[in-house]
């Protein structure tokens, strides 16, 4: 197995341009794929997830071209996809696999959709009922709940109640509302979701709502519990849409500001940011950093005391970012106490278990965890392990949260380094720019 030693740091400090957004990247590549014109993309991620969608949207007929570094040129269909079938290869890559899921099952073609193994174990059941519930034919072409799966043509079969209406739990994945407010305009008719139990992560929803309106699509939100489409919305090209900075990734840099004393600037993000995770800032003020903001960056600093003072340890419900949330974790390890992070369950349907993956390295580390259902609970040791041997899963985040261990002043190992190309293929290099 490949692996990466890295060198204790003693100082974080300087100014990072941000990748483009994971979760904007993917949602935007396909909105521009179903639009009536031509879009230019610009910012676009460069990462495994966003190739895995431009893959698929390839073989599914939908033209696009690079026209510079990361700039894409989308030419939409305004539609259904011109191609009826075929198989579609999406890796790990959720923010592709779940809403490509909920259009096609929306068309008239027949295709299967597969991924990597871990794929294979991340639940999809709620988003496949929600679906079937619209008439989507869709069978599981392995375990039951899972993918791969086969989509056959739709059959809109239509009860007393005219449009189209359907159920989805909110409590375990918000990518599968995502797929069906995505997905619904395709129908053409007025269309009713009705989220069922706590919806997860609504910042996440949020970027969805922002980015439909941006491609002419309104979605009436009542509450946090029903959203209502009026039919007959079709999907247009805004023309041009930027790409903002990744809030999830800004997460590590500023982290390093914090324990690295700083100040760390991240560029591409900041107070007019349509992402949720830009609040990680809020947090690590919280435990004691120093944060400042403006219209397109953040910077942080660590506490203004004598040199070796630690953040606050914290409690908090961090299932507004549950992404971010893994820095919160490893940050802990610097902490004056124990910090708690709750509510975050949907860590265990990521890309991997996280609340056991996560406890497991810690523990590596000396800390004392306790992990539950939908918590952990994180007890520095007095002094960390030096050279631990951290495992990351084929988790791209996994590796990002504990290379701030370097960063706080312990060396470390981190196995299978180049996973972080999910997101950030450069992770690593751009990081050796700030820590030194």
């Amino acid at each position: 197995m490949e692996y990466l030693d890295l060198s204790p740091c003693s100082t974080a400090s300087g100014t990072i341009r941000l990748p483009g957004s994971k979760s904007i990247s993917n949602r935007t590549l396909l909105l521009a794929a179903l639009a009536e014109g031509s879009t230019e993309v610009r910012g676009l991620l460069d990462s495994d997830d966003t190739r895995r969608m431009l893959e698929a949207l390839q073989a599914l007929g939908v033209a696009w071209e690079q026209i510079a570094e990361r700039d894409y040129r989308v030419h939409g269909v305004g539609g259904a996809f011109p191609v009826k079938s075929g198989e579609l290869f999406l890796g790990n890559a959720g923010t592709a696999f779940r809403p490509l899921t909920a259009a096609l099952a929306l068309m008239d073609g027949d295709y299967t959709l597969k991924g990597v193994a871990r794929m294979h174990e991340r639940p999809i059941g709620d988003l496949v009922d929600a679906l079937r519930e619209l008439g989507a034919q869709i069978d599981y072409l392995g375990q039951e709940g899972y993918p791969p799966l086969r989509i056959r043509p739709w059959q809109n079969q239509h009860d007393a109640t005219p449009g189209l209406r359907t159920r989805v739990r909110g409590d375990v994945s918000s990518q599968f509302l995502t797929a069906l407010l995505m997905a619904l305009p395709l129908g053409g008719e007025d269309a009713r979701i009705e989220v069922v139990g706590e919806l997860i992560s609504k910042p996440y929803i949020d970027i969805t709502l922002n980015l439909l309106r941006r491609f002419g699509v309104q979605v009436e939100r009542r509450g946090w519990n029903e959203f209502q489409l009026p039919g007959r919305q079709r999907y247009h090209s805004p023309r041009t849409i930027h790409v903002e900075g990744d809030a999830s990734s800004a997460s590590y840099f500023l982290a390093a500001g914090a324990i690295g004393g700083g100040p760390v600037r991240v560029e591409g993000v900041g107070n007019h940011s349509i992402q949720g995770d830009v609040k990680f800032a809020e947090t690590l003020a919280q435990m004691g950093a120093l944060i400042a903001m403006g219209e397109d960056w953040i910077e942080a600093t660590g506490p203004v005391v004598a040199k070796g003072k630690k953040l606050t340890a914290i409690d908090a419900d961090l299932n507004h970012i549950p992404d971010a949330a893994m820095t919160i974790a490893v940050l802990a390890l610097f902490a004056d106490g124990t910090t708690t992070i709750r509510n975050v369950a949907s860590w265990r349907v990521k890309e991997t278990d996280r609340l056991s993956a996560m406890a497991t390295e810690l523990r590596k580390l000396g800390a004392t965890v306790d992990e539950g259902a939908d918590y952990i609970a994180i007890t520095p040791p007095a002094a960390l392990t030096p050279n631990a041997v951290i495992d990351t899963y084929d988790d791209h985040r996994m590796a990002m949260c504990f290379s701030l261990v370097a960063v706080g002043g312990t060396p470390i190992r981190i196995n299978d380094p180049k996973c972080v190309a999910k997101t950030f293929p450069e992770y690593f290099e751009v990081l050796a720019g700030v820590a030194r």
